[in-house]
């Protein structure tokens, strides 16, 4: 079923905008340039007109907080069903580059667009308040076909590649609309994008998950604080649905290990209720030490979440066990199919004196 995009402008009487047609693709790709959040306020742009090693050229790329690459095509009209394939043939390209690659894309597009960022660490560290994990980088990756309409047959093949064969590819559309001398752009997600950050995630692994829940905890001066949370019981994470989603993963009675990036694993803990907002976790007496955005002030999307725990063994940050080999992740909450896994958790076991 076709997207369809409508605005009214409000008054006595709704009047709709007049829909007109986008002077040229190259100025949709400027606007997203110029602002990634456009598309995904949760991506970061790491390359324009990247050329692949077969020469043709992929319109964006971009990557985000868990180092899952995204490639974004751009059509301007309707688009024809072969721009899957297409987009499925960088997507092979791109997976088999190294971590050293991206860093040569993200130098060359910082210097043509003067960004004030010049190398990829310290970009992803602006962006996304950590560091990037090296085998991270790419270890998943998306698809983005931007259009201002499919045809029924992409449609299908984009919703199969989805449902039957685990493809992380998706489709926004765009459409624009006049308003006097004043223009609007107006978007829409053929699928929710957090459903198909999820299929990147869960087969970009391999094996057996083992039960354990990983999470991230991003203390730090200015935000969350790990004495708050030992305190008072909980995990947390906000500032965007990207950073939040994941701690609806975890279920009263799951165990969850809680590792703080750049410090190291800090806790272990029993889950003890869903995840809730701030402001109906957050109560006057607890006087915390950290800062959590409400949903009062910020809205839900950019709103602290928290999970009660019952913690089973905790430490203070310098006591952190960080050392080599441990298995780090951006996510917020994550179920590590990786042997890095096992080896964490057994490894914080023995750490910790935990016997199962």
């Amino acid at each position: 079923m076709a997207v369809q995009h409508g605005i009214w402008k409000i008054g006595e009487k709704p009047r709709p905008l007049t829909a007109i047609t986008l002077d040229s693709e190259a100025l949709l790709e400027e606007q997203i340039t110029c602002d990634i959040s456009i598309l995904n306020s949760s991506w970061m742009l790491i390359g324009r007109q990247v050329y692949t090693d077969f020469g043709k050229y992929i319109d964006l790329l971009a990557i985000d907080a868990a180092g899952s690459i995204i490639i974004i095509e751009l059509k301007k009209h309707k688009t024809p069903r072969d721009v899957v394939a297409q987009a499925i043939d960088y997507a092979a390209w791109v997976e088999q580059l190294p971590a050293e690659r991206f860093v040569q894309i993200y130098s060359e597009f910082a210097e043509k667009q003067a960004l004030p960022e010049t190398s990829f660490d310290e970009a992803f560290r602006a962006r996304f308040g950590a560091p990037p994990v090296e085998e991270d980088i790419n270890s998943s990756h998306q698809m983005v076909i931007v259009a201002a309409e499919l045809d029924a047959s992409t449609e299908r093949i984009i919703n199969y590649l989805n449902d039957k064969a685990s493809v992380a590819v998706n489709a926004v559309f765009f459409s624009v609309f006049q308003d006097g001398e004043n223009q609007y752009l107006s978007r829409a997600w053929m699928i929710d994008p957090v459903e198909t950050e999820e299929h990147a995630v869960n087969t970009r692994q391999k094996g057996e998950w083992n039960g354990e829940f990983y999470a991230s905890f991003g203390a730090g001066p200015g935000g969350r604080s790990w004495v708050d949370a030992v305190k008072h019981g909980f995990i947390s994470a906000g500032g965007g649905r990207w950073y939040s989603k994941t701690l609806f993963m975890l279920k009263p009675g799951e165990r969850v290990w809680v590792n703080i990036p750049g410090t190291g694993y800090v806790g272990v803990a029993k889950v003890t209720g869903h995840a809730v907002m701030a402001d109906d976790f957050i109560k006057p007496e607890m006087n915390l030490e950290g800062e959590y955005k409400i949903a009062a002030e910020y809205g839900e999307d950019e709103a602290e979440y928290f999970v009660p725990v019952s913690w089973l063994h905790e430490v203070p940050e310098a006591q952190a066990v960080n050392e080599v080999g441990l298995f780090g992740n951006q996510n917020s909450v994550a179920r590590p199919r990786t042997p890095k896994w096992e080896h964490t958790v057994n490894r914080l076991k023995a750490c910790w004196h935990i016997a199962q």
